[in-house]
Order: C-alpha cells, then sequence, then structure tokens
C-alpha cells in the first residue's frame, strides 16, 4: 500500500470537483450507507443500501442493498479506498437513480479536498452531497442552538462545508459538496430533509441495513 500514491489520487480527484449547481432538476433525493461485518476486520463482509426518495413528499420509491466484501483497511482520512468500490457496485446495480446522492461521509471537507462524497460524485458524474456525523476538517464557531441553524467550516481563510444544526440543542451535522452542487443548496436540502438530526435519505438507509443486519442472525 502507498499512502503517497492514495494522496495523490486524492488530490487529483480534488481537482475535478465542481462546487456549483449543475443540475437540471432535483425532484429524487437518495442516501447511500455502508456496514460492516466486522468492522474491524480487513476482508470483512460488508453491506451498501442505497434509499430513494421523493423530494417533495418524503415518500420512498426505490430501495436497493447489495453484500459484498471489502479487503482494504480502515485508514483515517482514506476511507473511500475502503468503501467505494462497493458503492459503485451499487450504483451500477441500482435501477433507479436519484438527482443528488446524500453520502454518510465527507465530501471537500478532507484535507486533500476530495473525501468518500465528492469521490462517488467525480467517479460517477452525478450530484453529490457529503453528510458526516462527525467533524473531519475544519474549524468552526457561533453556532446557534436552533434548527437551521449553521456556521461555515473554515481552514486557512476557506470555507469548506458547514456545521449544521438540523434539530434543536442537538449535535451538529457536517454538510460539505461532494460534486455538481453549491455549499449553499447542500445546506439548503439537508434542512429541508432532515425530520431528525441525520436526514431522511441517508438515515433510512442506515435504517435498511440494520434491518438486514438483523434478518443475518
Amino acid at each position: 500500500m502507498d499512502i503517497e500514491k492514495l494522496k495523490a489520487i486524492q488530490i487529483e480527484c480534488a481537482k475535478k470537483v465542481i462546487q456549483r449547481d449543475a443540475f437540471e432538476k432535483l425532484e429524487l433525493v437518495g442516501g447511500i450507507d455502508l456496514t460492516f461485518e466486522k468492522m474491524q476486520d480487513n476482508p470483512t463482509r460488508a453491506w451498501a443500501s442505497l434509499v430513494v426518495l421523493r423530494l417533495k413528499d418524503f415518500k420512498v420509491v426505490y430501495q436497493k442493498v447489495i453484500e459484498g466484501v471489502v479487503d482494504f483497511p480502515y485508514i483515517p482520512t482514506f476511507l473511500a479506498f475502503r468503501e467505494l468500490p462497493l458503492m459503485l457496485r451499487l450504483y451500477q446495480e441500482a435501477e433507479v437513480k436519484p438527482d443528488v446522492f446524500f453520502i454518510d461521509g465527507q465530501g471537500v471537507a478532507h484535507p486533500r479536498g476530495c473525501g468518500i462524497a465528492s469521490h462517488f460524485g467525480v467517479a460517477t458524474n452525478s450530484v453529490s452531497v457529503g453528510v458526516a456525523k462527525k467533524r473531519l476538517f475544519g474549524y468552526f464557531r457561533d453556532l446557534g442552538d436552533k434548527r437551521g441553524s449553521y456556521a461555515y467550516l473554515t481552514y486557512r481563510g476557506q470555507v469548506v462545508g458547514a456545521a449544521v444544526r438540523t434539530k434543536d440543542n442537538t449535535e451538529p451535522i457536517y454538510v460539505s459538496v461532494g460534486h455538481l452542487i453549491s455549499l449553499s443548496t447542500c445546506i439548503e436540502l439537508v434542512l429541508r430533509t432532515s425530520l431528525y438530526r441525520i436526514p431522511e435519505p441517508t438515515r433510512l438507509a442506515h435504517n435498511l441495513l440494520q434491518k438486514v443486519r438483523k434478518g443475518l442472525k
């Protein structure tokens, strides 16, 4: 494993990311999530899920789960090399493609500007948004306690994402551009689709995987 080569791939990916609204419509929004049989093992069985909702009423119009083997170790800031192959297979096999994908992970809020949401967007030429539960990169301050409050994540004077409060007095989520979308639209979509702390597309994708795991026991 050549870490410097992997870093170079991420840097090249970051150069291809488009951080402006470059889509014709936003009617369907999808969420992608992954889970592993044994998180610390390598290789390990893994499952990826896609749930697609209608943006106007949050009705689920499509869902799919695939199973595979992940054989790349977990290394912080190199998540895409572990999870992306299974996500790309899921994308290829999906019979319904949403207009925008919410990815459980970072977009450009990444030390080399290309987290898994950006990798996915660039690889598939899809509109993608990074929606992460934990901050990886950048700093923020003065985030209000009420739903709808947000504060930009910055690093060396550059805006790389936003901490967004999706529920009153609850930990924020961390939103960043994946590909072919602006940060302002990312924030707007995340707030529009958040009934709870986690936006519905990725929350339902996560819940679907939990059902699959319970069915295996």
